[in-house]
Parts: C-alpha cells; structure tokens; sequence
C-alpha cells in the first residue's frame, strides 16, 4: 500500500473560509498531506470578527476523534480552538493513547480581537494540554498569558519559551514575533538549542488565520518525517509567502493566501 502522510486538526470552524478548521486543511492539502479534520466549536465568525459560536456536544467530539482514530493512521496532529474545559478533557482522554508529533495551537483571541477560550480554561490548557505538546506555538500575547508575565523584547520572548518548556512541560516552544517590532522573528526552543527564524515584516492588513495556517504547515511537515527545526523553518517560509500574496475578501481583515507557495515555485 502507498504510504501517504496524513495528518489531523482538533478545532473549530470558520465558515468565511480564513481559519480554523478550513484553513488547516487548505493548508495540509498545499502541503501534500492528507488532512481530517475532529470539530469542537462551529464559529459563525468572518473577516470582521466573531458573531456567535456553538460547541459540539462532548460525546459527538468523541465520537469523531475514535472514528479518525480507529481506522486511519496518520503521523502527526494539531489543536486548534479548545474553548472550555470539558472540550479539553474530552481531547486529552482521546489523543493520550498517541505516539506521534502533537502540535498546539493555543488559540486564546482572533486577529480581529476576540476572545475564543474561558478564562477559567486556561489553566487546565496550561497544565494538561501543554505537557502531551511536542510543540506549542504562542503570539506574544497567548505565551504572556501561558506565562502570567510580560513580553517587549526578543530577550522575554527568548526566556518566554525557555519558561514554557522548563517549567509547564512542552517539548518545544515557537513563539512568535509577529507583534513587535522590526523584522518578523520567531524563537523555537527544543530543551537545548535557541532556534532564530526570521522573516520580512509585511504590511498588510490580511492576517486572517496567520497562526492556523502556520501551526498547521509545521503539522503537515512533521507528518511528512521533518524534523522539528526543518518543520519550522519551511513553514515559516510558507505563511511568510501566504502573508505577502495574501488578498482582501469581506470588509475587515482578509485572509492569508494558502496557494501562494505555489505562484513562488513557479517564479522560481
């Protein structure tokens, strides 16, 4: 039988196409990894922001992880939207039983501002979910609140990382620079080495599913055997060229550009 890498996304919808859910597969399927997909929240929520969100019932979350899980395998997955506790218990009881790489996206705010996890959640996310992370992948923003600290400089943001590793048990972090100043800089700490990816600050204002996008090329490179620094640093290259082709749809933030990869390679 063919081996194809496949890979798995644990979140919510977005139903304007941009994040989410939809945006993890664009992006896995980009990649050339074949992507599934487990539903925790539908988010009625477009380039503007968030208009209402209904979660799925914990047992139909269940149910879906087991029906993935029972019959197709695949090498790598990622959380995306877990919005309360009995949604992250619900995960944490159905991926416990998996040996492959676990990437988490610990989505806190939208682009466009608003919150999509209780604050009451963030705890339990911080102490159960961020040591079962082969990698976890915070903005400034949710790596202060992991953190409970303040992040200015590529210094707090370097010992941010080294926090989220030493003392609340992720293999690795990524945390991303994308709000400060100056070049786009991100920092990955495995345990033992500081990695540096750095990138040309794009002005623009679609950035819509920025982090869904990026958190989702590093699961599908990992799917495909990268290692972890290798995962990164191409799908760094990827949402940097999503960012730059990204276009303007709806009236508020627009959403990157999954297909623009492939433009690149053909200018190349």
């Amino acid at each position: 039988m063919q081996h194809i890498p496949a890979a798995l996304t644990i979140a919510g919808t977005d139903p304007s196409g941009g994040a989410g859910i939809q945006a993890d597969l664009k992006t896995f399927q980009e990649i050339q990894t074949y992507g599934m997909s487990v539903i925790t929240s539908v988010v009625a929520q477009n380039t503007t922001g968030v208009q209402d969100v209904h979660h799925m019932p914990v047992s139909m979350i269940k149910q879906q992880l087991d029906s993935v899980i029972s019959d197709i395998s695949f090498q790598a997955f990622k959380t995306g939207m877990l919005a309360n506790i009995d949604i992250m218990d619900a995960v944490v009881e159905k991926i416990s039983c998996l040996d492959i790489a676990y990437i988490m996206d610990p989505v806190m705010v939208t682009t466009s501002g608003d919150t999509l996890i209780s604050k009451d959640s963030r705890e339990y996310l911080r102490d159960n979910l961020l040591p079962m992370a082969t990698l976890v992948t915070p903005n400034i923003p949710e790596a202060e609140v992991i953190i409970s600290g303040t992040i200015e400089t590529a210094e707090d943001m370097q010992r941010a990382a080294q926090q989220i590793v030493h003392e609340f048990g992720a293999e690795a972090a990524l945390v991303k620079g994308g709000h400060l100043e100056g070049k786009a800089v991100d920092f990955l700490y495995d345990g033992e080495i500081m990695h540096t990816f750095s990138a040309e600050r794009i002005d623009t204002k679609n950035t819509h599913g920025t982090g869904c996008t990026y958190s989702a090329a590093i699961t599908a490179y990992m799917s495909q055997g990268y290692s972890l620094p290798n995962a990164v640093q191409h799908a760094k290259e990827f949402v940097t060229v999503a960012i730059r082709d990204s276009f303007s749809v709806g009236h508020g933030s627009g959403p990157t550009n999954q297909w623009a990869h492939r433009m690149e390679r053909v200018k190349k």
